[in-house]
């Protein structure tokens, strides 16, 4: 009889525990949905239905893994509780209408995969905490209101594919630790105030296939070490303050042939090395 009693109260307990945690975590979406204005959303939620059926959100074993809200008309300030929702593998709330900073300690999410903060308002800087996000495949801050420099250890987001940071106010030089992101495939970073020389370092990117940093203030020699770069299919490095000498190849390869600006302003071409 002890030994049945014994197994009631841990199956007992381990449900009381399932419960604690998905309440835990469902009182952080009920508070999402209150700080962005939830009742303006284009797809709402019905509180009173299960997570699961909430649009979405996506539940795996009691634990919220994915919350994808893009385009959905959300307002107000992303609440700083969404980190605290430790087994999110996917947060997108791109294309909405979000002001406001990206919480500090968004390095809490250790299992994130994918986020994605995209065409919205979000100002401040990028947190250093990001990079202390080992799962992190795609960073995705396009066209906000962002500005600072990247956090210097951004090279220790080792499995990171896709960073695009375009159309925002970005400046200062690249981290040093930036050329160790040796799993990008994808780096857009046009449209903002990137500044200082582009290292040689560059070809340490060896997954590389698109690459654009038109429109901001690089200078310097454009690295013949791009070359080695064998997987790149596409790149926009013009509209900078790059200057010398550039191979064929690479201003074929170059969107507008290496047109760039030069230090008053005016549109030139770099010349090529013929062959």
């Amino acid at each position: 009889m002890s030994n049945k009693i014994t197994l009631l109260l841990i199956v007992f307990f381990s449900f009381s525990a399932f419960a604690n945690v998905s309440q835990a975590e469902k009182d952080v979406l009920i508070k999402l949905n209150q700080a962005t204005n939830g009742a303006k959303w284009i797809n709402k939620w019905d509180l009173s239905l299960p997570m699961n059926k909430w649009y979405g959100v996506k539940v795996v074993d009691d634990k919220v893994i994915s919350i994808n809200l893009n385009n959905n008309n959300l307002t107000g300030r992303i609440p700083v509780e969404i980190t605290t929702l430790l087994n999110l593998q996917e947060l997108n709330l791109g294309t909405n209408l979000l002001n406001g900073e990206i919480p500090l300690n968004i390095g809490n999410l250790k299992a994130l995969q994918v986020l994605d903060l995209s065409f919205n308002k979000l100002t401040g800087f990028i947190p250093v905490s990001i990079c202390n996000l080992p799962n992190l495949k795609a960073l995705v801050l396009d066209r906000n209101i962002l500005s600072g420099e990247l956090p210097p250890q951004i090279g220790k987001l080792s499995v990171l594919e896709n960073l695009s940071l375009y159309e925002n106010s970005f400046q200062g030089q690249l981290p040093v630790s930036f050329y160790e992101l040796k799993s990008l495939k994808s780096l857009s970073l046009y449209s903002n105030r990137f500044t200082g020389k582009l290292s040689p370092a560059i070809g340490n990117l060896v997954l590389l296939e698109n690459l654009n940093l038109f429109d901001n203030d690089f200078k310097g020699q454009v690295p013949l070490e791009l070359e080695k770069l064998i997987h790149l299919k596409k790149m926009n490095i013009s509209y900078n303050l790059f200057s010398g000498l550039v191979s064929n190849r690479l201003s074929l390869l170059d969107k507008l042939n290496m047109t760039m600006r030069n230090e008053v302003g005016n549109v030139v071409s770099l010349p090529v090395i013929k062959g």
